[in-house]
């Protein structure tokens, strides 16, 4: 099997909104469809991407599943929002979207997962009035649509920023629930909010958007946006009452995690939306990133994640492996482009946000969007910048499809031998490959910081070959130090580096870095200090 990285598709596709579902033993991605050089949100169409259960390196697209154009009704804006599919009574696949603004759920139909599906009609009241359209309605936005164990099919929805009601009068006030009869589009009641404005929850992690809903060992997750906060979870014992707040589960900016906050992120930070499925006997998020320098190219990333016995999921970092299921092979050659982590140590929080996204190193493709080319890179690495990859086997003794375990408390990475498999009783109830655990003091902690990341076992000098374009002078530096929000360039431990010369924005050329290369499981970093500014394409492990 290949090894699979972060994002999951290829380079060239943007669909964030995953929201991920298993027919047929095969995994089907329904998303957005954010364009490259897009000005605004979800600005194509539905398309569909899939892979077999057994091999989550095998996507396949599967085309496009539904077009704008097939909507009947005149919007302020036709743009298709997160959508989400359910397989019916039936054994048909219902499609529930919400077109930009509108305030309507529709829906459409297939007999098939990706095939092409066909408008149905829209969510609406046993009298036969549509919701969500007139004032005093509850705002229909980011459907999660969920069938429990006896068939009934609840609706979950809502949207609440700052301002409680839109220009048309209709409510913004938390997450809401109904249930839908068997036709699919009909409420057996009006919906009702189960998690309110004022809902208890630490600071930040309140309700925003992205509804999503799982039943795992007989208890409801709730799934949810914290705006630019990540991914957060609630539990109930029912699936459309008394929700108590449980975590953060994952942001790909690591808020959260080692000190990183909204505004000192350790990748370029924006909103959120995703789920959780099991695949072979283990549960995964599945959320996205940002590219482009923009909030408008967005893509798809996942991560295995630990549900413990009680119930409870700890967050988890970005990575660059995902469902690779266990670190990278420290040998070949890699896009720059899977890099979980960027950023510049010389910007400072008071800096306008134009200021930082001119220093920023960020993720994108030559031309303009388009369903070929593998080719996204890292352009503007300039001073200060430092761009990072995790994590990478550097060993040569260690199975790297055995378990990989993080311990972010005591900042010390292990490989664990243990098989964590889903117990029929019990989900995940051994250690996961990755056990992060959102404990900022113990994160922060100073005496933990220089800490090596494992074993240090001596292996000599080797060398990574970087692909480069650009005008550019100074140095090139490599670090497997583990990263935090406060360290300073000065604190990283440097183990290779080589200085550069470069001056054509056209033509790649590879720079040669001999390292210090020690065995463990580490992450991998580029820093950059000097004048100019220059793109990485690839690296190679030589």
């Amino acid at each position: 099997m290949k090894q699979i990285f972060n994002p999951y598709l290829p380079s060239y596709e943007y669909i964030p909104d995953g929201e991920p579902h298993i027919f047929n033993n095969r995994l089907y991605i329904y998303g957005s469809h954010d364009r490259f050089n897009g000005t605004t949100y979800c600005e194509n169409d539905y398309v569909c991407w899939s892979a077999p259960v057994d091999d989550l390196s095998d996507w396949r697209f599967e085309g496009e599943i539904y077009n704008r154009k097939q909507h009947p009704h005149k919007e302020e804006c036709l743009i298709l929002f997160a959508p989400d599919v359910i397989q019916g009574p039936d054994g048909r696949y219902y499609l529930y979207y919400s077109v930009a603004h509108s305030s309507r759920m529709s829906v459409a139909v297939c007999d098939s997962p990706a095939g092409h599906f066909e408008y149905l009609g829209d969510v609406k009241t046993k009298d036969g009035r549509v919701y969500g359209i007139q004032s005093g309605d509850y705002v229909q936005f980011d459907p999660g649509v969920f069938m429990d164990d006896d068939g009934s099919v609840y609706l979950y929805s809502g949207f609440c920023p700052k301002k409680t009601e839109d220009e048309h009068g209709r409510i913004m006030e938390g997450a809401f629930v109904c249930r839908l009869m068997p036709d699919m589009l009909t409420m057996y009641e009006l919906p009702h909010i189960i998690i309110p404005r004022n809902w208890t929850c630490p600071d930040n992690a309140g309700f925003f958007e992205a509804s999503s809903m799982r039943k795992i060992n007989g208890i409801y997750y709730f799934i949810y946006s914290a705006r630019i906060n990540g991914l957060h979870y609630a539990t109930s014992r029912y699936p459309d009452r008394d929700f108590v707040y449980g975590g953060r589960i994952h942001s790909s900016s690591d808020v959260g995690l080692r000190g990183y906050t909204i505004d000192n992120s350790a990748y370029p930070n924006g909103n959120t939306h995703g789920s959780i499925i099991a695949v072979n006997n283990h549960y995964y998020i599945f959320d996205h990133r940002f590219s482009n320098n923009t909030s408008f190219c967005r893509q798809g990333v996942a991560e295995r994640i630990n549900i413990e016995k009680n119930g409870h999921i700890s967050q988890v970092e970005a990575t660059s492996y995902g469902l690779n299921n266990g670190p990278l092979s420290a040998e070949g050659t890699y896009h720059s482009y899977i890099a979980c982590h960027i950023r510049n140590l010389t910007i400072t929080s008071d800096m306008p946000k134009e200021d930082r996204l001119k220093l920023m190193p960020y993720i994108t493709q030559d031309g303009e969007d388009r369903d070929y080319g593998d080719d996204q890179y890292i352009k503007n690495m300039q001073n200060g910048c430092m761009v990072g990859y995790k994590y990478f086997n550097f060993n040569n003794n260690i199975d790297i499809n055995k378990n990989t375990n993080i311990n972010n408390n005591a900042n010390i990475l292990t490989t664990d031998y243990v098989n964590n498999s889903i117990n029929s009783n019990n989900n995940n109830n051994n250690n996961d490959d990755i056990n992060n655990n959102n404990n900022n003091d113990s994160n922060n902690n100073n005496d933990n910081k220089n800490k090596s990341f494992n074993k240090i076992n001596n292996s000599g000098s080797s060398v990574i070959t970087i692909a480069v374009k650009g005008c550019a002078a100074g140095t090139i530096s490599i670090t497997t130090d583990t990263d935090y929000a406060d360290k300073k360039l000065s604190d990283y431990s440097i183990c290779g580096k080589k200085k550069i010369n470069i001056s054509d924005d056209d033509k790649w050329t590879t720079v040669d870095i001999t390292y210090n290369r020690q065995e463990g499981i580490k992450p991998l970093y580029f820093i950059f200090e000097g004048e100019g500014s220059f793109c990485i394409k690839e690296f190679s492990f030589k």
